[in-house]
């Protein structure tokens, strides 16, 4: 296991995403859209890791949290405008609406 190798989380990003942990926690999200694979896509990814982080939530719970909101900003923008001509920066006004309706889902809205 990488993860506990180097001591650190991974995700690997694709038709699934996987994240581990160093301390051999993993998490598996089924949920792929094909728009994700595109360009600049996993820089947003990251970024809303990193955007967690500095909110001092935990490395791997920041990771899972970000893959599923990324996951749940693509699929409203691909119900906009479909999965093809999808561009990383359409994700960016989504994010806000995918937390948004996490937190309705969750009653915290």
């Amino acid at each position: 296991n990488q993860a506990k190798e180097w001591q650190v989380t991974l995700v690997l990003k694709g038709a699934c995403t996987i994240i581990a942990a160093p301390d051999g926690r993993a998490r598996i999200n089924w949920q792929a859209n094909p728009a994700l694979a595109t360009a600049g896509t996993g820089d947003v990814l990251a970024g809303m890791i990193a955007g967690l982080l500095a909110q001092k939530v935990a490395t791997f719970d920041a990771a899972c949290a970000a893959v599923y909101l990324h996951v749940a900003a693509s699929d409203l923008v691909s119900a906009q405008i479909g999965h093809t001509g999808l561009l990383a920066s359409d994700l960016l006004t989504q994010i806000p609406v995918a937390i948004t309706r996490l937190k309705e889902q969750r009653g915290r809205g």
